[in-house]
C-alpha cells in the first residue's frame, strides 16, 4: 500500500500535471505543424522543384512481388519530418524568446525604494523637531 500512496503523491504533484498538459498540447501542436508542412509548405516546394512530391521519394531495395510488398527507403518522408522538426523547433524558440523578453521587462522595472527603518523614521522626526526649535 505504501507504493500506491507514493505513486499517488508523485502523480499529483504540480510538475507532473503541468508536464502532462504540455505533452498533450505538444501532440496537438505537432499535428498542426504536420498539416502546415504537408498541406501548405510542401506543395509550393514541390511545384518549384518540378512537381516532385517529397512523400513519394523513395529508394526501392526490393520491388513488390505478388502479395509481398516492396521494401523501400522512404527518404522523402524523412525530409518532411525534418522540415516538421525545424518548424516546431523554430516556433518553440520564438515562444521561449518571447517569454524571456517578458521576464527581462519585469526585471528591468525599477524596484520601489525600500521603506525607511524605524530608526530612520525616528531620527527624521528628531531632526524635524530640532529644526523647529532653532
Amino acid at each position: 500500500m505504501a507504493i500506491v500512496k507514493e505513486f499517488k503523491e508523485f502523480a499529483m504533484r504540480g510538475n507532473v500535471v503541468d508536464l502532462a498538459v504540455g505533452v498533450i498540447i505538444g501532440a496537438a501542436f505537432g499535428k498542426i505543424v504536420t498539416s502546415l508542412v504537408s498541406d501548405i509548405i510542401m506543395p509550393p516546394i514541390g511545384m518549384i522543384t518540378g512537381g516532385i512530391d517529397f512523400k513519394d521519394l523513395k529508394y526501392v531495395l526490393k520491388p513488390a512481388v505478388d502479395k509481398t510488398p516492396e521494401t523501400a527507403i522512404n527518404y522523402g518522408l524523412f525530409i518532411n519530418n525534418v522540415i516538421d522538426f525545424l518548424i516546431v523547433a523554430f516556433c518553440i524558440f520564438l515562444i521561449v524568446k518571447g517569454i524571456n523578453s517578458l521576464k527581462k521587462k519585469e526585471e528591468a522595472a525599477p524596484a520601489a525604494p525600500p521603506e525607511p527603518t524605524k530608526e530612520e523614521v525616528l531620527l527624521t522626526e528628531i531632526r524635524d523637531l530640532l529644526a523647529k526649535k532653532a
